[in-house]
């Protein structure tokens, strides 16, 4: 295995760094100010709201974070999942959601702040620990070729900020509709 120095290395976790960072930034954004009407409104009857996209964003972060991790999730070390009080198992994370259950997620905007910051420390933690060989372990051989700890995260990172992006558009739908 090719070793790195330790500039090359820094550099690496600096890279995750500033984009879980803008994760975190995009996160805090949209849910600054924001009401449960904004935080529910759904442009259409099948739309995602800004609630349920920043719960998923945070969710899929926590999961595969303390999957490549090997961490408990924050949901449940933290005790989101109580706090939050949605009507789904403990696992879930939104993935294959129905129109109806996107509908049932209605959050404070300091839960759906508090819960982000939480898993965006995590995030950080681990990306604190990496090193070339962690980020060349495979950790899905579900898929041909397996995945590698880099590519998780940047796939896990690049999901993420399309949810969050979508959730700032959203907002903008829901200012433009005189929704307050």
């Amino acid at each position: 295995m090719e070793t790195m120095t330790d500039d090359a290395t820094r550099a690496l976790r600096d890279i995750f760094l500033d984009q879980f960072g803008r994760i975190r930034e995009l996160v805090q954004d949209v849910t600054a100010g924001l009401t449960d009407a904004v935080g529910t409104y759904r442009p259409d009857p099948d739309a995602n709201s800004i609630d349920w996209l920043i719960w998923h964003l945070s969710r899929v972060q926590d999961d595969h974070v303390a999957g490549i991790a090997g961490t408990e999730q924050v949901w449940t070390a933290k005790g989101w999942h109580g706090r939050f009080g949605l009507p789904f198992p403990v696992a879930a994370h939104g993935y294959g959601h129905s129109s109806s259950e996107v509908a049932a997620v209605r959050v404070p905007a300091d839960l759906l702040d508090g819960y982000h910051a939480d898993v965006h420390a995590a995030s950080l933690a681990y990306v604190d620990s990496l090193t070339v060989n962690e980020l060349s372990r495979v950790v899905d051989t579900r898929w041909d070729p397996p995945v590698t700890a880099s590519v998780r995260l940047v796939s896990l990172i690049g999901d993420c900020l399309q949810h969050a992006g979508q959730a700032a558009y959203v907002r903008g739908l829901a200012k433009r509709a005189g929704v307050g």
